[in-house]
């Protein structure tokens, strides 16, 4: 029996804490969406996985990855749809591997490569830093409520009612921000966002309000941001977005910048306190209108030190 060709691709979600919140690091093209930097692995030119990757990134965005780890393998069948950029000929199923890579800042990138955009561009309904974002008010608490009342059966609709209230807190149950993949996935599935009407060839509801991205890169991306949002609690892998010298105020708004919501100031320092991750250094950072600021570090010794294994992100109530 003849076994169906697999093609494998190489997705990469580049990460960075900006002035104006998390940035993610995409591949415009000429009218169309834009891309997460990704490419084919080639056996015969790449010794590694991750090989094919960094070369990829380097010649599409035109910068150097450093720290960087699996993600996800997406084999969804048409998942590639309509990105493939493959001949008419090529049958193979394709598997892409995502990988999230960290750095410390947005820097601007050479002419014709990569460029920064705030992941809440794409995600603008995950961004509670001010509060309850007015989309979720607004448009999609709405129109998963006429989903659910569409359902063919009662028993589809209490499985529709159930899925909304877990994962986007429907009927008061409460937001877990660990939860962006399944937010999306259901916005998906319900035909609110514009990659299911492109895919389903369909018109959609949402198409001005969030941005799209290029295939299922947007699905990528999301759960890029489900995976460190949940590591954040129990690495201190935030660091790897953070310079060598940092103030506690501006730990605290790339945390905040990457959990979605506010973080209350006392409790973060004295659970960060107690993590002894970071120590003071003496130096300090002047600020205009203000007191001047200490300079803190990472002591990447803690972990070695103490049972704390990542951040305590006390909610702002």
């Amino acid at each position: 029996m003849s076994l169906p060709p697999v093609a494998v691709g190489l997705n990469a979600v580049v990460m960075a804490a900006g002035e104006d919140g998390p940035q993610v690091l995409v591949v415009p093209r000429k009218d169309r969406e834009p891309a997460l930097p990704f490419g084919p692995f080639d056996p015969a030119r790449h010794r590694t996985f991750e090989i094919g990757l960094r070369e990829w990134v380097s010649e599409q965005a035109h910068f150097q990855l450093g720290y960087v780890e699996q993600l996800y393998t997406f084999g969804d069948r048409g998942r590639e749809a309509p990105l493939a950029d493959l001949p008419a000929s090529h049958k193979a199923r394709i598997i892409s591997i995502g990988y999230l890579a960290l750095t410390q800042e947005a820097t601007a990138l050479p002419s014709g490569g990569g460029e920064w955009q705030n992941w809440y561009q794409f995600f603008p309904w995950e961004d509670w830093r001010n509060g309850r974002p007015n989309i979720l008010n607004d448009d999609i608490e709405p129109a998963l409520r006429r989903w659910i009342d569409e359902a063919e059966t009662e028993e589809k609709r209490a499985s529709r009612r159930d899925r909304a209230r877990i994962t986007f807190g429907l009927d008061g149950r409460g937001w877990n921000e660990e939860r962006c993949l399944d937010r999306y996935e259901l916005l998906y599935s319900s035909g609110l966002i514009a990659e299911a009407a492109r895919d389903r060839q369909e018109t959609q509801l949402m198409a001005t309000i969030s941005r799209s991205m290029a295939s299922d890169h947007r699905r990528i991306v999301a759960t890029a941001i489900s995976r460190l949002r949940g590591k954040i609690k129990y690495r201190p892998v935030v660091f790897e977005l953070m310079p060598d010298l940092f103030t506690l105020s501006s730990l605290q708004s790339v945390v905040e910048s990457i959990v979605g919501f506010a973080l209350h100031k006392q409790n973060f320092r004295r659970a960060l306190d107690r993590t002894g991750f970071v120590e003071g250094t003496g130096k300090m950072q002047s600020r205009t209108g203000g007191r001047p600021a200490e300079l803190y570090r990472h002591r990447r010794e803690a972990l070695r030190e103490i049972q704390a294994t990542g951040i305590s992100i006390p909610r702002l109530k």
